[in-house]
């Protein structure tokens, strides 16, 4: 039942594609940040660009069966087990008395982001089962009313987030199988359109667009990352309308395109008949085969799921991650990198692991990831020789993901004359020279001798660049 507090709130909310609000002299009238000049969205999207590495969570009530549900094994992503074993709702919630996570430690995760060079993090506030990390004002099914748990865990990583220096993020799921008048596990075709939901637009108005201003409100994200857009309910229009709702609420908001229905699939970016809401698109699983004159941010899990599934241990090697971000920066993306905390709130060991070594690499290389553009330079030498660029222009990063031996060639890459190279993480300068119009760098003896190199899995050679 509907506090009357939001029943007020609801009333003056931002006015929609669908429905009209009370008309009223005394309230500033919202502001079309659909029609954002390039200079403020450029400024709005420049830490996010800056940042280039992000951690993603999924977390909730799917890690308790972590993939088995009453002896029955789910072969898909640990998060989708209710649709997928056709669980109903009243059995599903059954798992929110026993979520109660008391291994969570926020500060450790916060911690663990920022030691592995991450910089923002997005967990799920609430993804397609309609359980709420938070205590929502406008639902019982949530971290503080359902479970045992009984803490505000949105809360405490806010805290953790911000004393780190990373910045909290919130996915939040469009659809929600738990809500009766959502597009629900009652209805599993939901791409047929004769399956529409018809009390949808209540479902919208008067629990989504709630909380979606209770975590704007209370937690202050940085990004809002939308998900089940592909709902037939769901509109253009009516994404449209909630990305102008929230920019309002918050101006500087970063939110992204599945928040409408521009996406292409799995690709993840925008198709191109027409502008569609959002400020980047969400490759999914993959990483885009070029470039894109659009932002973008690729993520991806560290094993085959994204929510925990106890039995899915296909975890990519340390060299595939990375290999992962330098393709991502080189090529102007982020790169959103999943974990899949347990039930107790244990991230796994695997993941602590990986995340360990990403963050010794990150240390010593990570001015070739942060704060760098392509601007249309070359992406890379050959497959294993990626290339960034810092955004004032001055300086590009040769980053090579297996060892380039005695020499490395940077073909029509310009250093300035008589600047030096330096291997990062190495003290010693190293010397170049130019041959039929291409520079050549020797790499030492020494550095020949893996032991002496500074780092494993790939190398950063920094070049000052001629005007």
């Amino acid at each position: 039942m509907l506090r009357i507090r939001y029943m007020i709130l609801v009333v003056g909310m931002f006015l929609w594609a669908a429905c009209s609000s009370v008309p009223d002299e005394k309230v500033t009238p919202p502001v079309d940040y659909l029609q954002e000049s390039q200079a403020d969205f450029d400024a709005r999207m420049e830490w996010w660009r800056d940042a280039r590495f992000g951690m993603f969570i999924h977390w909730g009530l799917y890690a308790i069966p972590a993939g088995v549900f009453e002896g029955d094994t789910t072969h898909s992503i640990g998060e989708w087990i209710m649709q997928t074993l056709h669980i109903p709702v009243s059995e599903y919630e059954k798992l929110a008395g026993e979520f109660n996570p008391v291994q969570f430690d926020p500060v450790l995760w916060a911690q663990t982001a920022a030691d592995a060079g991450m910089k923002y993090l997005v967990i799920t506030s609430k993804h397609h089962d309609g359980f709420c990390l938070w205590d929502s004002e406008v639902s019982q099914y949530d971290i503080m009313d359902a479970s045992p748990y009984k803490k505000d865990i949105l809360g405490a990583l806010k805290k953790a987030c911000d004393d780190a220096g990373v910045k909290l993020c919130f996915y939040h799921s469009i659809m929600d199988w738990h809500h009766p008048q959502a597009q629900s596990i009652n209805y599993p075709d939901y791409n047929t359109q004769d399956k529409m939901n018809p009390e949808f637009a209540q479902y919208r108005d008067y629990y989504l667009r709630p909380q979606l201003h209770e975590l704007v409100t209370k937690y202050d994200p940085a990004v809002l990352w939308f998900d089940g857009e592909w709902i037939p309910e769901w509109t253009e229009d009516q994404g449209k309308a909630l990305y102008n709702e929230l920019r309002n609420l918050k101006p500087e908001l970063i939110i992204n395109n599945r928040v409408g229905k521009g996406r292409q699939g799995m690709q993840g970016m925008n198709k191109g008949d027409q502008d569609y809401a959002g400020d980047f698109g969400t490759p999914e699983q993959e990483i885009l085969s070029g470039t894109s004159e659009h932002d973008w941010e690729s993520c991806m899990t560290m094993n085959d799921t994204w929510g925990f599934k106890s039995f899915d241990h296909n975890w990519k090697s340390t060299q595939t991650l990375i290999n992962n971000l330098v393709d991502c920066a080189a090529k102007g993306g982020n790169y959103l990198l999943n974990i899949g905390p347990t039930a107790e709130g244990l991230i796994p060991e695997a993941s602590v692991e990986r995340l360990h070594e990403v963050g010794k690499w990150m240390h010593i290389n990570s001015e070739a990831i942060y704060e760098t553009r392509r601007n249309g330079n070359p992406y890379q030498l050959d497959e294993t020789t990626k290339l960034t660029y810092k955004k004032d222009g001055k300086t590009a990063y040769v980053i090579a993901t297996s060892w380039p031996g005695t020499e490395l060639n940077l073909g029509a890459l310009k250093p300035a004359a008589g600047s030096k190279i330096n291997l990062l993480g190495a003290d010693e300068v190293l010397t170049w020279e130019e041959q039929a119009g291409e520079a050549i760098i020797t790499i030492p003896a020494a550095l020949q001798d893996e032991k002496n190199r500074p780092c494993d899995y790939a190398w950063v050679f920094k070049v000052t660049l001629s005007d």
